[in-house]
């Protein structure tokens, strides 16, 4: 069991490894609406096994549907998940008095995609998470759903969590739904089309250039609805991690070494599988069409002025700019400010001025850093660990909602890992594999 403290021992390169990374955990949720919705036995292939996407099985077997969960060969934090569909009918639903409770924890496809799939069904459910994902946005996707005649009853004034969903089956009607907060509302509703019988126009900015949003479009064509088999890719977020580490031991070691990722994501659905081409890194980064959550991992990495000595490296920059992160502000945390005060710890140069951050890459020292139960935060600031000594990391259980085994990943030996040394901060206790796993 990780300790509630750890630290990273900087590794010293060249390091060969081919990293396997699980599946994306985007898909994998959308692919488990998509299978409960069809008309027969679906099974998905390379499922990502994490907190989140355990959430989204649970509550789906709560609702009544069948699902049978294998380890997956090919990647322990992966499954092979066989769902029965059952063509749009939801088999289980409480009553006004005694609705049927569903807990999404901090999983915001779940909140999103269970709040559109639910009105499909003919009882009524009260949808409740952790503290955070209370405070997290809804009320677009509740006016969307409420367009389309269906009645939903937040416990609070500002349509969050917690809420009681009334199931009135399909209901043929048209809604729109802005994204400018969340993308995940447009793609809940995009999901329960078909189902549905719904009409749904996508508005917002760029909203028919939302990569997260055309991966639902693209999904929800090429699913094999009346049976058969699904395969979902690896993470491209997850991977981003290793392709960072890759490029920081080419800028910072003396001789050759290569990690790679295993099968990286070649289908153009995940927006981060594009993530290797802004190394070296350029000198302006939008997340608004250009990296997705992999944008903090290049944030992390832009700190650090020795990450601009990698093979390709056009040179020292004064500065690097990441633009359009207004999104991050409503995930698991507020990830700029998080970013931003985390990275002053360790001496970088940050200047955060409305949902822009600029960084002007300087030498960084060892911090304990605070992640704030994110998981991105967690293995962001341990790639750093890798060539920044004096790294710890506080809750970094905290993985567990997308990757269990990163930290596994970072000390199991080359091939299958980068072979780093990671201790109990609190003793220098060296930890053994066994003990890296985020339950």
């Amino acid at each position: 069991m990780l300790p509630d403290l750890i630290e990273i021992v900087s590794a010293t390169g060249p390091v060969r490894a081919e990293i396997s990374a699980p599946g994306s955990k985007s898909i994998t949720n959308r692919a488990l609406i998509l299978a409960a919705l069809a008309q027969g036995e679906v099974t998905l292939a390379g499922a990502l096994w994490s907190e989140d996407t355990q959430i989204m099985a649970n509550c789906l077997q709560e609702l009544g549907f069948e699902i049978h969960v294998r380890p997956d060969p090919g990647e322990f934090c992966n499954r092979i998940i066989t769902i029965k569909g059952l063509a749009g009918k939801i088999p289980n639903g409480g009553t006004d008095h005694a609705p049927l409770d569903l807990h999404v924890g901090n999983a915001g496809t779940a909140a999103r995609f269970l709040s559109a799939l639910l009105c499909l069904g003919g009882g009524v459910y009260r949808l409740s998470g952790v503290p955070r994902m209370h405070e997290r946005p809804q009320a677009e996707l509740f006016h969307a759903l409420r367009q389309l005649g269906y009645r939903i009853e937040p416990e609070r004034r500002d349509d969050r969590l917690p809420a009681r969903i009334f199931g009135q089956g399909p209901k043929s009607g048209k809604c729109s739904a802005s994204i400018q907060e969340s993308s995940q509302f447009a793609s809940a509703l995009l999901l329960c089309r078909k189902a549905g019988g719904w009409e749904v126009q996508v508005t917002g900015e760029n909203a028919e250039e939302s990569p997260y949003v055309a991966m639902t479009s693209k999904m929800t064509e090429a699913f094999p609805y009346h049976g058969g088999t699904f395969q979902i890719e690896p993470d491209a977020s997850s991977g981003s991690y290793f392709r960072a580490a890759d490029w920081l031991f080419a800028a910072t070691s003396d001789g050759f070494g290569k990690i790679t990722v295993r099968n990286w994501p070649k289908s153009g659905w995940q927006i981060d599988a594009a993530f290797p081409a802004f190394l070296p890194l350029p000198e302006s980064i939008s997340r608004n069409g250009q990296l997705g959550d992999s944008i903090m991992t290049a944030i992390v990495l832009a700190a650090d002025e020795r990450t601009e000595r990698g093979p390709r490296a056009h040179g020292k920059r004064e500065k690097i700019h990441f633009t359009d992160l207004d999104r991050l502000r409503v995930q698991e945390c507020d990830r700029v400010l998080a970013l931003r005060t985390e990275l002053r710890k360790c001496g970088a140069k940050i200047v955060e001025k409305g949902d822009t951050l600029t960084i002007h890459p300087s030498q960084l020292h060892g911090s304990e850093i605070e992640t704030y139960n994110d998981h991105r935060m967690a293995m962001c600031f341990a790639i750093l660990g890798l060539k920044i000594p004096g790294i710890k990391i506080k809750n970094p259980a905290c993985v567990k909602k997308t990757f269990p085994n990163f930290f596994q990943k970072l000390a199991a030996a080359p091939p299958t890992g980068l072979g780093v040394s990671i201790l109990e901060a609190d003793t220098g206790r060296p930890l053994r594999l066994e003990e890296l796993f985020a339950h």
